[in-house]
């Protein structure tokens, strides 16, 4: 106790240089919780981008691959599925609710997907939650379009503006559009942080509708011609789907339906568990996650350096200090110990006002963070990871702290009472 006043002392006495430490490894503390909030944030985003559905049904690929293609739209599946599998499944007892999804075409560089109404019911993210509208509503006819929320603000989209699908996924058309069948926009959703923000959705009957004529892969013309009135009052139920997101009454039923779906003997199809799925994707890109800890790390690092360098430097200035103590009867033992706690006491401080003050920047950006960014971050004040790494930073601290101690137990009666030439 005699050394803790003692220290706490000498950094009173010392303020200045005590308060710009303590201000470095706060700082540090600060980054290194941000980045760790982030870091967590962005893993459950991403492993909750689809949520609340059992099972995603594609062409037979790699989990991987229908993964990318079904939830994230990067890429195209290898074949559809037929409408005929779809109604199977269906009417499968184990099958709750159905959502077919049908990719292919683009809108200025943004995937369109058709899809059902039941869609905005059923498609759920980050720890379930439910698609909401900014405004508008879901499809009332065959050509109106739910965009998502960076088409509409990147665009300029509101409630009634005109959009024009292009045929193919590249950003440039070349003539390649369904100009003949404009869409109005009905609906714009929220922000979810997830790829429906970036999506055009159309119902699946629209996608049939916008593809009369196509079926040799270019433009109808002459005969093959048909107006969006004309194509109104021909049979649109679709004829296949690009995937299919499942639900069902009861998830002990999961893995014997996915066995039926990868076995099912009409059609080479395939299902994925969702989470299963992410867990493997997540791995292929875990080394972001290692690169966000290794510039933590490096600032934290950086901070005990700077402390090391004030303390040695100050050293000098306080080879007087330590002799008289030694000369009151102080042991090199003492003055170790001295030096140990004035670092411990930095140390402490600094973790302490950096936690709170992390919680105080979370709790008051976290709602303009998810609005910019789409990332929902937990506000608790310390998890118990978190807790691991200030348990790191501070024996850290204290090791740092030992390079200067040392060299004080070093310093001799003589030698701090000697006049320096």
């Amino acid at each position: 106790m005699i050394v803790l006043r003692l220290a706490l002392r000498s950094l009173r006495n010392r303020w200045v240089t005590a308060i710009l430490t303590v201000l470095s490894i706060t700082l540090s503390v600060v980054m290194l919780l941000g980045v760790e909030k982030i870091r967590a944030g962005t893993k459950s985003s991403f492993l909750n981008t689809i949520a609340g559905t059992d099972l995603i049904v594609g062409a037979r690929a790699g989990d991987v691959q229908l993964l990318l293609y079904s939830v994230f739209r990067i890429g195209d599946a290898t074949a559809n599925i037929t409408w005929k599998t779809v109604e199977d499944i269906k009417s499968r007892p184990e099958v709750k609710w159905v959502v077919p999804i049908s990719l292919g075409d683009s809108h200025r560089g943004f995937r369109v997907m058709g899809t059902s109404r039941e869609y905005f019911e059923h498609y759920r993210y980050r720890r379930n939650r439910p698609l909401e509208f900014a405004s508008g509503e879901p499809f009332n006819n065959l050509y109106e379009a739910v965009v998502g929320s960076t088409v509409a603000n990147e665009l300029g989209y509101k409630v009634g503006s005109e959009i024009v699908v292009a045929h193919g996924t590249g950003r440039v058309s070349f003539g390649e559009d369904h100009k003949d069948k404009p869409f109005r926009v009905g609906g714009i959703l929220k922000q979810t942080g997830t790829p429906v923000d970036r999506t055009v959705h159309l119902k699946m009957q629209a996608i049939e509708a916008i593809h009369i004529g196509w079926e040799k892969g270019s433009a109808p013309r002459g005969d093959n011609v048909r107006s969006a009135e004309q194509v109104q009052q021909l049979d649109l139920n679709p004829k296949s789907a690009t995937a299919l997101y499942v639900g069902l009454k009861s998830r002990m039923m999961t893995f014997s339906l996915q066995r039926w779906v990868n076995t099912y003997k009409q059609e080479a199809i395939s299902a994925i568990l969702p989470g299963v799925a992410f867990a493997q994707l997540w791995k292929i890109l875990g080394s972001v996650e290692l690169a966000l800890l290794a510039i933590s790390t490096m600032v934290v690092f950086t901070a005990f350096l700077g402390m090391i360098i004030s303390v040695l430097g100050s050293l000098n200035e306080r080879r007087r200090e330590m002799a008289i103590l030694r000369s009151v009867g102080a042991s090199p033992i003492n003055i170790f110990s001295l030096l140990l706690s004035e670092a411990v006491v930095l140390v402490l401080a600094g973790i302490c006002i950096g936690v709170f003050a992390n919680f105080i920047i979370l709790y008051f950006g976290r709602a303009m963070i998810e609005e910019w960014t789409g990332l929902a971050l937990d506000l608790t004040l310390i998890t118990s990871s978190e807790a691991k790494l200030m348990v790191g930073i501070f024996i850290g601290g204290v090791v740092a702290s030992i390079v200067p101690a040392l060299r004080a137990y070093k310093v001799t009666l003589s030698d701090g009472l000697t006049i320096q030439t």
